[in-house]
């Protein structure tokens, strides 16, 4: 069995928090799980959750984010990225309960793109994503009043990481953005930048800084001097007038708890450790490491390149720790380490365990719909525009 010890990962005082079993103030909803849940020590855990959903049979589809743990992902009937997920979902019509074993912002996006007869279940409601809260509705309608006022408003296009909110997905429609995934952000943004003709010349980015920014230096050619950081919690977002107009980004200061941690020492170290490592990280990542690694790419990207990589290579990746885990397991002929020398589980994600997946399915084989996760119809149709934005890409 792959352990984070094989992994050269040593456990630090936040392993509870970073496996999801203590809150986050910060970053986390904060809302309890209603009933009763089972122990986590219950031995009939993994047959409960097959019964249930034995018993449920077409009528529950179980999406699994690359980052739940193995005992999430040996139930679910399809595993990948968010947006990829939520499109499975919406491929399922018969299905009367989407179980979205990931995190809030991502059955927010299945709720929008299935119909009105499904119901989309988040297992645990305090799983939420620090990175999507970092950018709320008011910081955001603020931000553009900051652009209207600086005179650049009229010449700027948002675009909108799927990690996002629904309410900053609608923000997105409205104002004539799209939305953009890890795999596809260069295209987004040629497309923004196009849209409109030469007066429209800016993006506002949001929610990920590190996204942005990676996307608009290493992929467009612009210098890190074309990307300006608007920082929510400062008057006009720490910017100038001045400084907004010559900016041709506009990043959100937000990012990934997971991937932000991530540094140009970890690279050095894990080159010194493993001679001919090859450095593999998402673009979520500090600009920094992304520019020190061999390859950049989306979590479908980093699945790929191990699947092709010859035996006997080795491999740091620089992403979240289960899915590494699966990567090493999946992969024995080859050395695979986590980039990090610390445990960095997504916390968020790991509040989606085995005795929540089977409260969620017992319940939902009882007839009592749990935890149902519904955007408004206003929401929903402002964010579904900039979705369709983003599928009309060239």
């Amino acid at each position: 069995m792959t352990t984070t010890e094989t992994l050269d990962v040593q456990p630090t005082p936040l392993a509870l928090l970073l496996l999801g079993r203590e809150a986050d103030p910060r970053s986390e909803r904060g809302v309890n799980c209603p009933g009763d849940l089972p122990a986590p020590s219950d031995p009939d855990l993994v047959e409960r959750a097959r019964t249930a959903k034995a018993k449920l049979g077409e009528k529950v589809f179980i999406l699994g984010h690359h980052y739940q743990r193995d005992e999430v992902i040996e139930f679910a009937d399809v595993t990948g990225d968010s947006f990829k997920l939520a499109r499975d979902a919406a491929g399922r019509p018969e299905a009367e309960y989407i179980v979205f074993c990931g995190v809030h912002f991502m059955a927010e996006s299945a709720d929008i793109l299935t119909s009105e007869a499904q119901a989309v279940i988040l297992p645990d409601l305090a799983a939420g994503c620090s990175m999507a809260d970092m950018a709320t509705a008011e910081q955001v309608a603020e931000c553009w009043d900051v652009l209207t006022e600086a005179g650049v408003a009229d010449v700027t296009v948002p675009v909108s990481y799927m990690n996002s909110s629904a309410d900053i997905k609608a923000f997105t429609g409205r104002h004539g953005g799209t939305i953009c995934t890890s795999s596809n952000a260069k295209r987004a943004l040629e497309w923004a930048f196009a849209e409109g003709g030469p007066r429209q010349n800016k993006v506002l980015f949001l929610p990920d800084q590190h996204l942005g920014r990676n996307t608009a230096v290493r992929d467009l050619g612009f210098s890190p001097d074309d990307c300006v950081l608007y920082n929510p919690h400062k008057p006009n977002g720490g910017l100038t007038a001045e400084q907004l107009r010559a900016a041709k980004m506009i990043l959100w200061r937000g990012h990934c708890s997971v991937h932000g941690r991530f540094s140009l020492d970890s690279v050095e170290d894990v080159r010194a450790r493993i001679p001919g490592v090859n450095v593999l990280v998402h673009p979520e990542c500090k600009h920094e490491v992304v520019a020190a690694a061999d390859q950049v790419g989306s979590t479908e990207f980093i699945i790929k390149a191990l699947d092709a990589a010859p035996a006997g290579s080795a491999w740091a990746i620089g992403t979240e720790l289960n899915l590494v885990r699966r990567l090493a397991k999946a992969h024995p002929d080859k050395q695979i380490v986590f980039l990090d020398k610390t445990v960095c589980f997504c916390s968020t994600m790991n509040r989606i365990d085995l005795p929540h997946l089977v409260w969620t399915l017992e319940s939902l084989a009882d007839g009592k719909v749990v935890n149902r996760i519904q955007v408004d119809k206003e929401t929903e149709h402002f964010a579904k525009l900039a979705l369709e934005r983003m599928l009309a890409l060239p």
